[in-house]
């Protein structure tokens, strides 16, 4: 049987973080926390016109929701980030480390491999990390949170080229990380990962059409997936329903299709 907030020993009103929600799939993990109850903090660095915009729509939604921006590349901005994210709301119930480095759109899209495979350590690693630890001990000292991370569902399995190989050593870090944090904080923070598949955000907006058509043929549901995809996971991770998990890597890719003959072609191209 579900269980209430109140019989799961939670709040009625909880809180949450979510970073690198100032677009995109941050943004509608935020606003899906929002309308599940959540008073949520939106986090972006420098776009802050999204920020505003993801705040004002989940307040025009009847929720509550303030706006910090950091710099999660900066490890001291780290730690004041955390610190204000938990004085905003009197504590924080659910964080979901969502920021990452865009290297496929804009000006980074020319940067060598060495400057892409550094920014992207630095923050989808090292401040996914960073961020997690110090989120967590806190919820420790209350004796109850969830985290959720953000992983690659091919980073097990690999793929070619580039920025398959850069992703697939970034978000396998980070996969690998949460279920050693699992341990760290059980039994009372759970702590979980949603491996995204082939979803359309800005990218995929624009990809080739080879890309559009491996994106749909690696899926058993034969479609892209969609921002809200991945926030209705987090959401249900974020749950009393998902008490009993923790250390779980869930896949959201519509079942990734094996064996399909793609010839090596790097996302650039």
């Amino acid at each position: 049987m579900p269980r209430s907030a109140e019989t799961a020993g939670l709040p009625t009103r909880r809180t949450a973080v979510v970073t690198g929600s100032s677009g995109g799939i941050g943004s509608a993990i935020a606003k899906t926390l929002a309308a599940a109850g959540f008073a949520v903090v939106v986090h972006g660095r420098g776009n802050v016109a999204g920020a505003e915009a993801t705040a004002e729509a989940i307040r025009t939604s009847g929720g509550e929701a303030k706006i910090l921006l950091a710099d999660l590349a900066d490890s001291q901005a780290c730690i004041q980030f955390v610190e204000q994210a938990f004085e905003s709301f009197g504590g924080v119930d659910v964080w979901v480390n969502n920021a990452g480095v865009d290297v496929l759109t804009g000006a980074a899209r020319t940067w060598s491999f060495d400057e892409k495979l550094t920014a992207l350590w630095q923050v989808d690693v090292a401040a996914t990390m960073r961020l997690a630890r110090d989120a967590g001990r806190r919820m420790l000292e209350r004796r109850r949170g969830s985290i959720i991370n953000i992983g690659w569902d091919q980073a097990a399995t690999g793929m070619a080229g580039d920025s398959g190989e850069m992703f697939a050593a970034v978000k396998g870090a980070v996969m690998a990380f949460t279920r050693s944090l699992a341990h760290s904080l059980a039994p009372n923070v759970r702590v979980n990962c949603v491996a995204p598949g082939w979803i359309k955000t800005e990218w995929g907006d624009d990809a080739s059409e080879y890309w559009q058509r491996r994106a749909v043929g690696e899926s058993l549901r034969a479609r892209w997936g969609t921002p809200q995809d991945i926030a209705d996971a987090v959401a249900f991770l974020a749950s009393p329903a998902a008490d009993f998990i923790t250390g779980h890597i869930l896949p959201v890719n519509g079942g990734l299709r094996r064996g399909e003959p793609y010839p090596h072609t790097d996302v650039r191209s």
